[in-house]
């Protein structure tokens, strides 16, 4: 019986219910609530389902998954030296079309004010005592782009990427619930039901040469641009071509679909409870929905200066569809529009800011590597 006893001692001194804080509790109810959301409610389930298992998994004591030698932290080579993101914005580009853009190129500017919320953040996160680095980290969440979020904070303030990539998914699959009372509080009834003309049809040469150009403009420009823009263009490029659709086909399904796992396992692993219990957790989550707001306010406003110009043939919406969260943000515009005028269809007219917003996002993430990365 002492035996016995003392068997039983040692299995429970060496189980994780004996390095159990309070801590890994509370993570592990934030575990189950982001898989909730996934699973229940249908958020974002292809990015939040892994987050929540990583967070999951590295709040159980002493399993050592993420210790050196761990599982988790040799996948976690792909997202500390950035390649998991690049290769998610490969598969981005070769999932989007980039014709409602092309058709209608004004709503580049859209795309550009719908950064607003960006430096509102930025400047934000230096009032709360954030470095420059850890801000401007935080500031990007307003592009509504989950891997530039994770690029630009492994390469400034890899300390902060658990808060800043929770915040920036769980703002993204949001999108439904935040947009629409922006939009609503900064167009009237009016303006909702605006009717947009047909975009003109897109020649094939027009799109197989927009990537091209899009990356030497970028390169030259901003070089520090070119691992996100470059790649992005790439995916693009081999849906465009019209000769490389076996590639074009891995890059959106088998080679996204398996990225997407190791990087949300990675992610939801930096949450431990040590690490992400603080308030510099509070503040970003804050900072990361006002950057939210603005950005789409922003988008929001411009289109509205774009109304008054155009003599009313803009639906000043659209520009909320400037954040990058693709196609979300421009289904919400247009089930907003549907609400006002059920016969209006601003479905495309919105895509065009909205893959814009994927540019101006990863320029904004470049313009700030450039500035502060020495």
């Amino acid at each position: 019986m002492e035996l016995y006893f003392k068997a039983l001692s040692t299995i429970l001194t060496q189980s994780g219910f004996a390095g159990l804080t309070l801590g890994n509790i509370i993570m592990l109810i934030v575990a189950f609530v982001l898989l909730y959301l996934a699973i229940a409610k249908g958020f974002e389930p292809l990015l939040l389902v892994p987050i929540a298992t990583g967070c999951l998994l590295v709040n159980l004591p002493l399993s050592g998954i993420m210790d050196e030698g761990g599982f988790l932290r040799y996948v976690f080579f792909g997202t500390e030296h950035e390649i998991y993101p690049v290769i998610i914005f490969m598969g981005i580009g070769a999932l989007t079309d980039f014709s409602p853009l092309l058709a209608n190129p004004i709503t580049f500017l859209l795309g550009a004010a719908a950064q607003l919320g960006v430096f509102i953040a930025l400047f934000g996160a230096l009032m709360l005592g954030f470095t420059v680095q850890e801000a401007a980290s935080i500031a990007i969440i307003g592009g509504a782009d989950g891997p530039t979020s994770i690029y630009l904070t492994m390469k400034l303030a890899p300390q902060i990427l658990g808060a800043v990539a929770v915040a920036a998914y769980s703002y993204m699959s949001l999108v439904p619930l935040i947009q629409p009372p922006v939009i609503k509080l900064l167009t009237t009834k009016k303006d909702r039901a605006i009717r947009m003309d047909s975009l003109r049809p897109v020649s094939k040469r027009e799109r197989v040469l927009f990537p091209i150009i899009c990356t030497i403009a970028a390169g030259l420009i901003l070089p520090a641009s070119v691992p996100l823009i470059g790649v992005l263009m790439f995916g693009n490029l081999l849906r465009e071509c019209g000769v490389t659709e076996r590639l074009s086909h891995a890059a959106q399904n088998e080679i996204l679909n398996a990225t997407t796992i190791f990087l949300g396992l990675t992610v939801g692993a930096t949450m431990q409870a040590d690490s992400f219990l603080t308030i510099g957790t509070i503040k970003i989550i804050f900072l990361g929905l006002v950057a939210f707001i603005f950005s789409t306010a922003g988008g929001v406003l411009f289109g509205q200066l774009m109304k008054i110009l155009s003599g009313g043939k803009i639906n000043p919406m659209i520009g909320a569809a400037g954040v990058s969260a693709v196609p979300m943000a421009a289904r919400v515009v247009q089930r907003v529009s549907a609400q006002e005028n059920p016969s209006n269809f601003l479905l495309m007219h919105a895509m065009g800011p909205n893959v814009a917003g994927v540019i101006g996002t990863a320029v904004a993430a470049g313009a700030m590597l450039t500035l502060l990365s020495n």
